[in-house]
């Protein structure tokens, strides 16, 4: 079994080719609502649950009603199929878990911008992407592509399209083992506190693009519906979205990779961010929400994970409990409220805040590490 890496590249399609995308997305769009919609019906009339591989069979029924779909390719409508079965199976997950439902809704015109070649139907010969039913579309493929490709997904941002491929590495290239090993506490004034007393600064892109967003926004909510002002407006709203994802997965990527090179274990708080997020925090009368969904803390982890994974680094997630009000002198816990960037012990210690945590984090990675260890 290997691992599994994407390698994502700009494609640059014909506008013919870009209206053949778009045609391909509605068909997609046309199935996976029509999945949506006979999945509902025969639970609702006849208390039916229809699995994946018996949707897929209505696949030849409805290419006969609506001879569209002839020109998509069959893996494409077969994958929005599959993304209903997957919506379901969260939904009901949701379910058991006592969380909001958020039952799988109908996609409207925007609400659909990828397809995904799961198994055939694409080739790339040199600088050119061969896709079924579309054509031969010009990629800019600045790196090689490592293992075996798996599928391919192209999805539309904005008015950039992009081809992702999902390859399946047997032998990774491991990094040479150092000694050197680092807990990391995340947060808002700093982006992220290291054990060794470094600080990451928070770069803040949502809030940098706040008043040009806002600004686009109005505008938009302004311009006349159906006119072509409201569509350029559309577009400059979402650019600067694009924009500050973005930059953020920018620097998410480029500090997970330092840090995966620097040090062979990282541990990490195993944040519910979400709950974080739910809860509505207040700092000074201030909801810490939009703050929170800035850093992006999720997407930073989640990549220095599979960057570990890949080098051959450990990646330790921890209980964040207590791990600011602990003393890493003594162990002793000193209450404190958020506003308090300071820990002071009775023992002598008198340290910032999350460099304080950001030590008992490491400890608590290599105790669990040591554990997981002994018990092989």
């Amino acid at each position: 079994m290997g691992i599994r890496k994407t390698f994502q590249f700009r494609l640059y399609p014909t506008k013919k080719q870009v209206n053949a995308f778009q045609s391909v997305l509605d068909s997609c769009r046309w199935v996976y609502n029509k999945t949506l919609e006979t999945k509902k019906n025969a639970w609702t009339e006849r208390k039916e649950s229809i699995s994946y591989y018996g949707m897929s069979k209505f696949l030849t029924q409805w290419k006969q009603e609506k001879p569209d779909l002839y020109d998509t390719h069959s893996q494409c409508l077969g994958d929005a199929v599959s993304r209903v079965d997957l919506a379901f199976k969260a939904f009901f997950r949701r379910v058991k878990k006592g969380d909001i439902p958020g039952y799988p809704r109908f996609k409207g015109s925007d609400g659909y911008s990828s397809i995904t070649y799961s198994q055939s139907g694409y080739k790339i010969v040199d600088n050119r992407l061969k896709l079924s039913k579309i054509g031969s579309v010009r990629i800019k493929k600045h790196r090689e592509i490592e293992g075996v490709i798996k599928s391919v997904n192209i999805r539309r941002v904005g008015a950039k399209w992009y081809a992702a491929f999902s390859c399946e590495i047997t032998q990774p290239v491991l990094l040479t083992k150092v000694e050197a090993v680092v807990g990391i506490d995340v947060g808002l004034a700093s982006f992220a506190t290291l054990s060794n007393g470094e600080k990451i600064d928070n770069p803040r892109f949502f809030r940098s693009e706040e008043k040009k967003l806002a600004k686009a926004q109005r505008r938009l909510i302004k311009a006349i519906k159906g006119s072509i002002d409201r569509k350029k407006q559309k577009k400059k709203v979402t650019n600067i979205h694009t924009k500050i994802a973005n930059k953020r997965k920018d620097f998410a990527h480029k500090l997970s990779r330092k840090l995966v090179n620097q040090y062979q274990v990282i541990v990490f708080e195993k944040l519910d961010i979400k709950n974080m997020m739910d809860d509505h925090t207040e700092v000074f009368g201030h909801k810490l929400n939009k703050s929170i969904s800035d850093v992006a803390w999720n997407q930073f982890m989640n990549f220095t994970s599979y960057k570990a994974g890949y080098a051959g680094r450990t990646v330790v997630f921890v209980n964040p409990r207590n791990t600011s009000k602990m003393c890493s002198r003594c162990g002793q816990i000193v209450d404190k409220d958020l506003s308090c960037r300071v820990h002071s012990c009775s023992c002598g210690l008198v340290l910032d805040r999350d460099h304080n945590a950001s030590i008992n984090i490491l400890a608590l990675g290599m105790k669990s590490l040591a554990k997981s260890l002994n018990a092989l």
